[in-house]
């Protein structure tokens, strides 16, 4: 088990989807990471070498991808700006309800705010 920012990374996956572990980086980013240090599509994370690892995390730290807690952090911020100006966004993320427009008459019991 290998540790990159803050999240787990299982060894027999490929390198390509192991990435996608990262809190913050999707398969795209993870497909521009492997073909910039050269990795191919099936190398698995077990058989990285721990230069590898050094090149991987360096070039994750080159490319200023927003990641892990700095992301999450961003996110509550966001979140809380939102609630404070009052908009509809906030207001509806304070009551629990869906945000981006979506029906609740019939749906949404999951976004609904349980008593």
């Amino acid at each position: 088990m290998i540790y990159l920012f803050e999240s787990k990374i299982s060894e027999n996956k490929s390198v390509l989807y192991a990435l996608t572990n990262v809190y913050g980086i999707g398969k795209a980013q993870a497909s521009l990471i492997c073909c910039k240090l050269g990795f191919f599509t099936n190398l698995k994370v077990k058989d990285l070498t721990k230069e590898q690892i050094v090149k991987l995390t360096k070039i994750i730290q080159t490319l200023n991808i927003t990641l892990a807690s700095d992301l999450k952090k961003i996110k509550l911020l966001t979140a809380k700006q939102l609630v404070s100006i009052k908009s509809y966004r906030g207001l509806r993320k304070n009551q629990g309800l869906p945000v981006r427009g979506q029906r609740t008459h019939t749906n949404a019991k999951t976004a609904r705010k349980r008593f």
